[in-house]
């Protein structure tokens, strides 16, 4: 008799979630968020932050419970759907953040004049418009990949009506999505 180790392995740690910090192996990891700089590693998500180590944008964190009191990261348990809940929802505020820059914050941010209302980001700073349209578009194909996920595991989809939401705005500003049509 013949064993398929690989396959073997894969059942046996099926359920298990690897703790980035640590490495251990558990059935639940903790997840929540933190700004400090020094728990970036042990997001699960990028961002787009210039310099990693000095940003304090707000991350989830996913860990063990010993290393969530380490951290002194207020958490709760998840279990891979839950984390992949948390990750799609998180991914779905990135992408939400996109679309209003995309709407009007970058009019702030450059400090365009009001009657120029009707100017768009990539007349006005192109190359500040393909940094943000190459980050969409990454924080599109990562939220199909969470997308494939939830379908692969027969889960069911969070919000699902979320999806549609996000292409009728983005497409109602006149960019193209990879989220659909």
């Amino acid at each position: 008799m013949q064993i398929d180790w690989e396959k073997t392995l894969d059942d046996i740690f099926a359920d298990k979630l690897n703790c980035p910090k640590c490495g251990s192996l558990n059935a639940n990891l903790v997840a929540g968020y933190s700004r400090s700089p020094g728990t970036s590693e042990f997001a699960p998500r990028t961002h787009n932050c210039k310099n990693p180590a000095e940003c304090d944008a707000r991350r989830l964190i996913v860990v063990c419970e010993n290393c969530a009191r380490e951290l002194r990261l207020r958490a709760s348990p998840v279990d891979r759907e839950g984390m992949m809940t948390l990750l799609l929802n998180d991914n779905r505020k990135d992408l939400e953040d996109c679309l209003d820059y995309l709407a009007d914050y970058w009019q702030e941010d450059l400090d365009v004049d009001p009657t120029d209302g009707a100017t768009r980001l990539e007349e006005v700073e192109p190359e500040i418009f393909k940094e943000e349209d190459e980050w969409r578009k990454q924080l599109e194909d990562e939220y199909l990949g969470y997308h494939r996920w939830f379908r692969d595991n027969n889960v069911r989809i969070p919000n699902a009506g979320w999806r549609s939401e996000y292409v009728e705005e983005i497409v109602g500003l006149g960019y193209k999505t990879l989220l659909g049509d």
